[in-house]
This record gives structure tokens, C-alpha cells and sequence, in this order.
């Protein structure tokens, strides 16, 4: 069974069982599943092994094989004499988890990290427990085998404030080369321009195959509101669009397919799997790390480097993994009883791209996505399984996207300060993603269980200049206890009045011609928590915000990037610890300030980056 979950198996058996339209067509369905099996056998051989006999050292350790880390694995051991060590918490990717479709229900497998934050008087109030949910993909190819697929780059902007901020090389003009490096796009109208796009790159690029009349109602509601449909992975961003996503022929376009898989035969290059590092090794005198300590199979092992220990765990993991081994805040430190090597603001910084879920439209027509319908519709699976198009080859039924600044809603080149995430489908469409998304049963059936049948849309308003900022902290000396995450997205006010400017645009867009045509209009049952304040006002959907507010899993900024003069700063502009030799960090944590876009692909650009700072810095070269 390592090859093979019983997930497509049980799609299969399903279809049969309750299609209404399969009857002629179970010899092409049965065709299909072979032809999936055969696909997924393919997958499986080509992810790099677990490596059973490992070196007693390498020239390069690196924890964590999610975006950055498979990216800075692929680019350093593409030098022949250094040995490279990549470890990884998680289990191998399975080829099912590539069905886009299918990507909610991943946060229920064992690829999921499954965090949550503290319970908060302010925020996710209508979750359960008053706990917010933040599924990290702990699996070979990290969060990106998790996500939604959605590509984006950034403004521009965001890197040139990073260079301001005090980090040399890191404005647009230097990590623009890194994401055009990276980059496969296979949409024609965009890869004419070569400016801003290129072809030939690990990662592929596609517009979903399969559209929904309501995701058309999206991109034309959102030119009659006045805004342009745009690249926005192109020169400006500001405006609406379809989805560009990481997927190669239907299927996830994970980092690990994009980066692991075309080195499985390097000799110089080993992969870990299901090994939990649970401690840097630090010489507590020159303060050098030699090495790390990780769990496989309930047995402890110890490896050395002869260069660095690099730490590409993302925004929760690492930082923990910093302060499990004496790098971090002082007081925390010594209150659990840790010696202090270095006394850094780990853990601070956390930022996210923070939205509101559960803003739905009901809809007077079959236009959208209902999960039980794509389902019971044998001809959509045999659609997919021959040819990985239809309703299976959209990501978490996600299909478009817009960036707007809402201080210059009509300006071209805009500095978006608020993204439209358009999915054309719901909470009450998809069986249990309710609680997938953490939602409390009292809400989700007050609400939402009454529209289960009904075709309907929703779209999340995500923050991108958040100005709240949250924090990670350690739970207790155990590695394998999750640390503390306390984030209240709304803590500084601007950041509740955007997301209340955003839900009212949403609105807006809902009673344009393009979605009235559908007969949308809003679920108008009253927020329990929320039903002492008028339907519809400004206070109204500050509430709601507050009950239904969600992180959009960019954790990022807790080991932040900065100058010696920042006291927040953990790593230089080499990305390197301050105070201690030998170690640096690679992922979204170093971010000193989350960009306008999902953390996936910067988080790819900072691996191919992060290669080439740590070549120069070694004075090596490709070979």
C-alpha cells in the first residue's frame, strides 16, 4: 500500500455506486483506473528514495523538503562534490494527492501538520474551540502538496521595501531573475511576454482546463466594477483575472515533482523521510553548529556537516527548532530551562495574509461546483482519469483572482493592499470542508447545512499589507509537542476596516449584471454571534469577520530578515543567524514583510536564491 491510498480507489467505488450516468461507460471508467494506477506507480518510482545507509557527514544539511527547501536541494547538489542531506518530517507524496479537486480533504491525512492557534477573545470566534486552523504540509514537497495551486510572484514593491528595510539584494531587480528561472509558463498570451515570463523553468504554469459559468461571472463582474483583467504575475497587478496555477496536466505541480524527482539519481544527494529533527547541534564555545540530532523510527540519530546546517522548516517549525536548541529569546529560553547560545527575537514577526471564510452566495442555476454532483457524475471522473480535465482538475474548486488598493481602487499600477480569492463553490457545497476549515458545527448548521443542494459561490478577502503581527512560542523542551501560535489577525484596527471594505466589495461584485444573471444573492441568515447587530451594516460584518476570520497558510517573518541596527532581525541579508556559525534559514520565515502574494513560489525563489548566496559565500561553482 506505500503506493497506493485507498482515497482514489474509494472515489472509484463511489462513482460506481451512485452515478446515475456511468451505466455504458464502467468499461472506460475501469480503463481509467488503470490508467491512474499506472500514472501513480510512475509518481511513486520517481520521488527520490528514502535513504537507507546515510554519511556521517555532509558538506550541507537541510531541514525540511517543502518550497524552499526541495529548491535549495536541487540547486546545491547540482554541484558534484558537495554532499547534500535534505530531511524530512513527513511521509512521501501519493499521486492522489495530486487531484486537484481533492485538496481540502488532505488537511484530514498525516501530510497535515494540523495546527491551530491559541484560543482567542478577538478572532475565530465561530470556529471550534475559538481556534483557527493552519494546515503545513508535513510531507515530501511541504505545504505545497497541501495548497490551493494559486502562482503568484508579489508586487514589485514588496521587494524594493525589503531592500529599504536594510537587506542588499533583495529588491525586485535582484529576485525577479530567480522567479523567471524557476518558471515553465505554458499560457500562451503570457509567455509572449518575456519581460515578465519565461518557459523552460522547473515549475509549470497553467490556467485551470475546466471553468464554471459563475468563475466567467467573476472576471466579467469585475471589469463592470471598473477594473482591468490583468497578468498579475505581470508588470502591474492591480486587477481580475482567472487562476495561473502550479499544475502540469491536471495534476499538482508540487515542489518536490518540479524539484526532487529530476535528481533521484544524483550520487551526491540523499533524502530522509519521516525523520523529526528535534535539535541543532551547536559547540556552545565557537558557537559553530557541527550537525543535528532527528527521530526515525522511535531511534535517535545524530549527523554531522562539514558546512552548514541550513533550516528551510517554515514559519512554525523552524523558529521552534531555533529555540529547542538554545537560539531564540532569553527569558523564554531560560523559563524552560534551555541554555541560552544566542539570544535572538525568534518567534516574533508572524504574519499572514489573513481573510474571512464563509461570505456565500446562493445561485438560481447549475453554474457552480457541487461536490456530491461532480461525484455521482461518473462521466467527470472517467473525464479526469483519461484525460485530467473537468471539475477534478480545479484546485479546491478555486478559480479566479483579483488585487485591487483600495486607497487607489482606479490607478493601473496600484500597490494591492487587499486580494479577492474566487471559488466557485462553497462551504455548504463541499461534504465536511466545514470542518476541515474549522468552522463549529453551531455555526455550519445554523447557516450552511440548509444550501448543502444549492449551487452556490463564495469569495475570501485576504489582507496583504496586514499590519497585526503574531507569535511563536514553545510549548514545552519536547520537539514533538506543538508549539504555542498566537496571532489575532484584527489585533491593529486598519486591518478589520479593510477586511470589512473587502466584504463589501465581494457584495458589490454579487449584484453586477454578470452574477445577477445567476440570480446570486448572499446567505442572509444572521451570524449567531452576531445577531444583536443589523444585517448588512459595517458592524455587522466586522462581526462576522471576527467569528469567521481565517489564516490563508502564509505563515511567515518569525525568523525576520533584517540589519544588524533591526533588534527584531534573527538572519542577515545572507540569510545567515546572527551569532552563530555555520547555520541559516531558508523559507518564508526570513520574510522581514510578507508580499502581496502566496507564499509558495517566493518561498521557491528564496531556495534558488538562497544556492546561489551560499555558493558565493563558499566560493563554488557549478560543475
Amino acid at each position: 500500500m506505500e503506493r497506493w491510498t485507498l482515497l482514489p480507489i474509494s472515489i472509484c467505488i463511489l462513482t460506481i455506486c451512485q452515478s446515475r450516468s456511468i451505466d455504458n461507460r464502467t468499461w472506460g471508467l475501469t480503463e481509467g483506473v488503470l490508467k491512474f494506477i499506472r500514472e501513480a506507480s510512475n509518481h511513486f518510482d520517481q520521488e527520490p528514495p528514502d535513504t537507507q545507509q546515510l554519511l556521517p557527514e555532509y558538506d550541507f544539511i537541510i531541514v525540511g523538503a517543502g518550497s524552499a527547501g526541495c529548491a535549495l536541494a536541487n540547486r546545491l547538489s547540482a554541484i558534484s562534490d558537495l554532499k547534500v542531506l535534505l530531511i524530512e518530517a513527513g511521509r512521501q507524496e501519493n499521486y492522489a494527492m495530486d487531484v486537484p479537486l481533492i485538496a481540502s480533504f488532505l488537511q484530514f491525512s498525516e501530510a497535515n501538520w494540523k495546527y491551530k492557534t491559541e484560543p482567542s477573545d478577538n478572532v475565530c470566534l465561530g470556529m471550534t474551540n475559538r481556534q483557527c486552523s493552519y494546515p503545513r504540509g508535513k510531507v515530501v514537497g511541504g505545504s505545497s502538496v497541501l495548497n490551493f495551486m494559486v502562482y503568484t510572484r508579489g508586487n514589485r514593491r514588496d521587494y524594493d521595501n525589503w531592500e529599504k528595510l536594510g537587506n542588499p539584494g533583495w529588491g525586485f531587480k535582484d529576485v525577479l531573475p530567480y522567479f523567471l528561472e524557476i518558471e515553465d509558463m505554458n499560457i500562451p498570451e503570457l509567455a509572449r511576454d518575456k519581460r515578465y515570463h519565461s518557459t523552460g523553468g522547473e515549475v509549470t504554469i497553467n490556467y485551470n482546463s475546466y471553468r464554471t459559468p459563475i468563475s466567467e461571472a467573476f472576471v466579467a463582474g469585475g471589469r463592470e466594477l471598473g477594473h482591468r483583467i490583468v497578468d498579475y504575475n505581470g508588470e502591474t497587478q492591480t486587477g481580475f483575472s482567472f487562476l495561473q496555477t502550479t499544475t502540469r496536466n491536471g495534476t499538482r505541480w508540487s515542489v518536490s515533482r518540479a524539484f526532487l524527482h529530476p535528481i533521484r539519481n544524483r550520487k551526491n544527494f540523499h533524502l530522509k523521510k519521516n525523520s523529526l529533527v528535534t535539535k541543532i547541534l551547536i559547540d556552545p564555545v565557537t558557537k559553530s553548529a557541527y550537525g543535528v540530532e532527528f527521530i526515525n523510527n522511535n531511534k535517535k540519530y545524530v549527523v554531522r556537516t562539514k558546512r552548514e546546517v541550513i533550516l528551510s522548516a517554515g514559519a512554525v517549525n523552524s523558529p521552534q527548532l531555533l529555540m529547542l536548541s538554545g537560539i531564540g529569546p532569553r527569558k523564554l529560553l531560560q523559563e524552560k530551562g534551555i541554555s541560552v547560545i544566542e539570544d535572538l527575537k525568534v518567534g516574533y514577526n508572524l504574519m499572514d495574509h489573513p481573510g474571512t471564510i464563509g461570505l456565500s452566495f446562493i445561485l438560481n442555476q447549475s453554474v457552480a461546483l457541487l461536490f456530491d454532483e461532480v461525484i455521482k457524475d461518473g462521466r467527470h471522473l472517467v473525464d479526469y482519469l483519461y484525460r485530467h480535465e473537468g471539475p477534478y482538475s480545479v484546485p479546491a474548486g478555486c478559480e479566479g483572482i483579483a488585487f485591487i488598493d483600495t486607497k487607489n481602487p482606479s490607478s493601473i499600477d496600484g500597490d494591492p493592499d487587499l486580494e479577492l480569492l474566487f471559488f466557485g463553490t462553497s462551504v455548504s457545497s463541499v461534504t465536511t470542508v466545514h470542518k476541515a476549515l474549522g468552522i463549529s458545527d453551531i455555526i455550519y448548521d445554523s447557516i450552511y447545512k440548509q444550501y448543502e443542494e444549492v449551487h452556490s459561490w463564495t469569495a475570501v478577502p485576504l489582507l496583504m499589507k496586514v499590519k497585526s503581527r503574531g507569535r511563536i512560542l514553545l510549548k514545552s523542551t519536547n520537539p514533538f509537542h506543538k508549539p504555542l501560535i498566537y496571532y489575532d489577525y484584527f489585533e491593529h484596527p486598519e486591518d478589520l476596516e479593510t477586511q470589512v471594505v473587502g466584504i463589501k466589495t465581494i457584495l458589490r461584485l454579487s449584484d453586477t449584471k454578470a452574477f445577477q444573471k445567476y440570480g446570486s444573492r448572499v446567505f442572509d441568515e444572521p451570524l449567531p454571534g452576531c445577531k444583536n447587530l443589523p444585517f448588512g451594516s459595517d458592524s455587522y460584518w466586522a462581526c462576522f469577520a471576527r467569528n469567521l476570520a481565517a489564516g490563508i497558510w502564509h505563515l511567515s517573518g518569525t525568523c525576520k530578515m533584517g540589519p544588524t541596527s533591526d533588534p527584531d532581525a534573527v538572519v542577515d541579508s545572507r540569510l545567515r543567524v546572527y551569532g552563530v556559525k555555520g547555520l541559516r534559514v531558508i523559507d518564508a520565515s526570513i520574510m522581514p514583510v510578507v508580499p502581496a502574494a502566496h507564499t509558495n513560489y517566493p518561498a521557491m525563489m528564496l531556495g534558488v536564491k538562497g544556492a546561489d548566496i551560499i555558493k558565493s559565500d563558499w566560493e563554488v561553482l557549478v560543475t
